[in-house]
């Protein structure tokens, strides 16, 4: 029996920053993930992710990750999403400064 499809979100790294990026409904590219576009279907997921691979002059790494929809937009559901968005682990700069002054 095939597995329920899970909602999702498309995600790469933009490719002169490195950032995590999220694209939004609109076709554009988000560094916040309350602005990505939620998906809940396959085939649409799919198509998203195909346009969003023929983009290689502003992203690469192009996946879908899980995700649940939360009160201010989608929630990262496994601990590796939750992670890349708070930046680089090596040294507090950038999203993590900004996170630890909170």
């Amino acid at each position: 029996m095939p597995r329920a499809f899970t909602p999702k979100v498309v995600t790469a790294n933009a490719l002169i920053e490195g950032d995590v990026v999220y694209l939004t409904a609109d076709d554009r590219w988000t560094r916040d993930l309350a602005q990505a576009e939620i998906i809940t279907d396959e085939a649409h997921a799919q198509l998203r992710q195909l346009m969003a691979e023929a983009q290689p002059d502003q992203v690469v790494g192009v996946y879908l990750a899980d995700v649940t929809a939360g009160t201010n937009g989608p929630e990262p559901t496994h601990f590796r999403e939750d992670f890349r968005r708070s930046g680089p682990s090596n040294y507090r700069h950038g999203k993590q400064a900004e996170l630890s002054d909170v």
